[in-house]
C-alpha cells in the first residue's frame, strides 16, 4: 500500500545527526508538515528545531528505557509515520572475548527497541488511520560481515521482525518498509573504518519507497548490488503469502 508524507506527521528515533536528521530533513522537504525529533536527550535536537521553527518538536525516546517510548506514545497523539532509526553497532566477531555481550546490548537496543516501538506505537497509527512504519536494518541483515557479527546478527533479527509486522500490521492498514542501507557517511560507519554515502539517500529513498507501497528499499552503492542478487528471493519469498506451518 502506497503512503504520502505530504502532510503529515513523523516521528523519527536518532533524529539529532546522520541518517536520522536526514530523514526529517527529507521528510519536511517532501511536505510533512511536523516531526518530532526523538532522541536519548532532546536538547542534542535543538539545531534541528531551530532550524524548522513551528515544525520540529524534539521528544525523548531512549530505547534502553522503555517507559520513555511509552510516554512518547502518549504524547505524540498525532503521529501517522514512525521511523525507528535509533540502533547501535559494536565492533565484535564471533571469536571476540566480548561477544556475548556485545550481541547482549545490540539486541536490547535494535532488537528489543524495535518490538517495544511497534508495541507502543502501533495503536496510535490505527487511530490515526493506519499510517506506516519504518524500520531501519542494513545490508548486514542479509550478509553477516565477521568483524560486525553480533551487529549483523542483530539486524538479522530486527529484519526477521520487520517481516512479521509487516503482516500483522497490515490488517490495521498501516505501511510497512523494511530499509537497508549499506555504508552510509555517519559517525557509526566511520568508527568502522569504512567510507560511506551520503545520508540524504536514505531519507529522500524512503519519501520515494513509501510512495510506491515498497517493502524493502536498499540504499546506496553496494546495498544496491546486493538487492540485485537478493531481490528474486524477497519478492517470491519474504514478500510472497505463504501459508504458516
Amino acid at each position: 500500500m502506497g503512503f504520502s508524507v505530504q502532510g503529515k506527521t513523523a516521528l523519527v528515533t536518532g533524529s539529532n545527526r546522520g541518517i536520522g536528521r536526514a530523514i526529517v530533513e527529507s521528510l519536511l522537504s517532501s511536505g510533512a508538515t511536523k516531526g518530532y525529533a526523538a532522541v536519548r536527550e532532546p536538547s542534542k535536537a535543538q539545531e534541528l528545531v531551530d532550524a524548522h521553527p513551528g515544525k520540529v518538536e524534539a521528544i525523548e525516546i531512549d530505547l534502553a528505557r522503555p517507559e520513555t517510548i511509552t510516554a512518547a506514545a502518549s504524547k505524540a497523539t498525532d503521529v501517522e509515520l514512525v521511523v525507528n532509526n535509533a540502533g547501535v553497532l559494536k565492533m565484535a566477531n564471533p571469536l571476540a572475548s566480548d561477544a556475548i555481550e556485545s550481541l547482549q546490548f545490540e539486541l536490547e537496543m535494535n532488537l528489543f527497541g524495535l518490538i517495544r516501538m511497534a508495541q507502543a506505537f502501533a495503536p496510535v497509527l490505527k487511530g490515526n488511520g493506519g499510517g506506516a512504519f519504518v524500520q531501519l536494518n542494513s545490508v548486514a541483515s542479509i550478509k553477516n560481515f565477521a568483524d560486525l557479527a553480533t551487529y549483523s546478527a542483530s539486524k538479522a533479527a530486527t529484519y526477521s521482525i520487520t517481516q512479521g509486522l509487516r503482516d500483522k500490521l497490515s490488517e490495521q492498514g498501516t505501511a510497512v518498509l523494511s530499509v537497508h542501507p549499506g555504508p552510509i557517511a555517519t559517525d557509526m560507519v566511520a568508527g568502522t573504518g569504512m567510507e560511506g554515502e551520503s545520508p540524504s539517500i536514505v531519507g529522500d529513498g524512503i519519501v520515494s519507497a513509501l510512495a510506491s507501497g515498497e517493502f524493502h528499499f536498499f540504499a546506496g552503492t553496494l546495498a544496491t548490488q546486493l538487492w540485485s542478487a537478493y531481490e528474486s528471493f524477497a519478492r517470491g519469498v519474504v514478500e510472497a503469502s505463504l501459508a504458516e506451518g
